[in-house]
């Protein structure tokens, strides 16, 4: 998994793909908001169990979203030291689907509905292939909810909002109703559970904390309207993939983050899901990371896809095999990624994603994007997130201004990027090292790419 550091910002991600059991002796407490709730058919405009809310408090909005209001002991319960964790059962489904945990922050008193405005993705996971005859029965996601926590505190959003956690999970019956035995005539077609883990008791309230959401995904069924270069409304300009948000900041902040979740599809042939694209993350036009989804073996995740499908065959692959083209692997969660920006002043400023290199095929597919900026106002946000800090522990790399040169890191490949992203050159090579010369004046981004799929980007000024 790659890590960048660039001027201040801080990139890292948060997340594993099993849930993480406490020690034996380990104190920890457990809120279920959510238990084996049921999901049904996306596509049937009948909502199945909407009657059960008064047995459960759940709100079934669609099949596919469920939502449940949160009580003053709730925003009680949180420590700071929390987890989330997710359980999805097999039911009748049998085909890899997108999953999230969303929360919408209402004006007191409003009936339920997803928030226009004040929508969150908190989680962000992908289904296995499952045959619910077929063990294991279900698949869990683990991602650590420290930073969240802070959200669920916040006295102030507490005193304007009603807090509705959302269970999201679009599915459809179809194929296993011809494939799966058992699932004839059945609209089922998932199982879900959420619960949060606490490693502490109780925190206090969270009084200096300011929460600015950016952007919330919008589920494929209502358009590709997320991030691609073929949509006027989801790129900046037609033909090229770079979307420029902006972010209103009411106060100044002593620490400041934006949390990313995003994930590529398209499953076409020639898809963007099959094809790992660099990123490029800009915040008020300075670069501050570069990645490139996926880059892992999927294999660990082959246990969890119990029907057969296209993605894994009947054969493991070796690692390199699935760093080349796995953007993403069904049963395992997409990683939250975290951009630290330090001091942060009040006023407007810019978010912009561009994947220069994204092609759309047949002009389908997006790469769904939610976003939102969280900071302090005196203090700092939480440290230590998951894999905060390994950037210390990352290649280092020599530049005597004509040559760059990597250490710490195999290569495979090296390419050469200008600043706004433009591809200007790369190759195949185990070589550490790369010239420049021949290069006008400017500055360039020269990205180092191992076996595995990890990635090493350098910013290099040519004079």
């Amino acid at each position: 998994m790659k890590k960048l550091l660039l001027a201040s910002a801080m990139f890292s991600t948060i997340g594993g793909a099993w849930a993480i059991t406490p020690d034996a002796g380990e104190h920890y407490r457990v809120w279920r908001p959510f238990n084996e709730t049921v999901f049904y058919d996306g596509y049937n405009s009948e909502v199945f169990d909407k009657d059960k809310v008064g047995e459960d408090d759940i709100v079934r909005h669609t099949n596919y979203l469920y939502a449940k209001k949160l009580k003053p002991e709730d925003f009680a319960w949180f420590g700071e030291e929390t987890d989330l964790n997710v359980s999805i059962g097999a039911l009748c489904d049998n085909y890899d689907r997108i999953g999230n945990i969303s929360l919408s922050l209402l004006p007191k008193g409003s009936e339920y509905a997803p928030s226009e405005d004040m929508r969150f993705e908190l989680a962000r996971f992908i289904t296995p292939f499952m045959n619910m005859n077929a063990q294991p029965y279900e698949v869990p996601y683990h991602f650590d909810a420290r930073l969240l926590s802070m959200i669920f505190r916040d006295k102030s959003l507490q005193e304007k909002y009603d807090f509705w956690l959302e269970f999201e999970i679009f599915g459809i019956p179809y194929a296993a109703n011809v494939q799966i035995t058992g699932c004839g005539d059945r609209n089922d077609v998932f199982k879900g559970t959420l619960e949060f883990v606490a490693h502490d008791e109780p925190a206090s309230a969270v009084t200096d904390h300011l929460l600015v959401p950016i952007y919330h995904k919008i589920p494929e069924i209502h358009g590709d309207k997320n991030l691609n270069n073929h949509n006027p409304d989801a790129c900046d300009k037609i033909g090229e993939t770079s979307r420029t948000w902006k972010v209103t900041v009411p106060e100044d902040l002593a620490d400041a983050s934006i949390t990313l979740q995003l994930s590529n599809h398209g499953a076409n042939a020639g898809g963007e899901e099959y094809n790992r694209r660099e990123h490029f993350v800009y915040f008020d036009g300075e670069l501050i990371a570069t990645f490139t989804p996926g880059g892992k073996s999927c294999e660990p995740y082959r246990f969890y896809n119990t029907q057969g499908n296209g993605i894994y065959g009947s054969y493991p692959k070796s690692d390199r095999a699935w760093a080349r083209n796995s953007n993403w692997c069904p049963g395992d969660l997409v990683p939250i990624r975290v951009f630290n920006l330090g001091k942060l002043a009040k006023g407007e400023h810019t978010f912009n994603i561009s994947v220069p290199d994204a092609v759309f095929a047949d002009s389908q597919g997006d790469i769904r994007v939610s976003m939102y900026l969280q900071g302090v106002r005196t203090g700092l946000l939480p440290s230590g997130i998951d894999e905060v800090g390994a950037e210390a522990q990352a290649p280092s790399v020599s530049y005597n201004g004509s040559v760059v040169t990597l250490t710490g890191m195999q290569v495979s490949e090296i390419s050469i990027h200008s600043y706004d992203g433009t591809m200007l050159w790369g190759r195949n090579t185990e070589e550490n090292s790369v010239s420049l010369v021949g290069f006008e004046s400017g500055i360039y981004l020269v990205t180092f790419t191992s076996p595995e799929g990890e990635t090493f980007t350098y910013k290099a000024v040519r004079n």
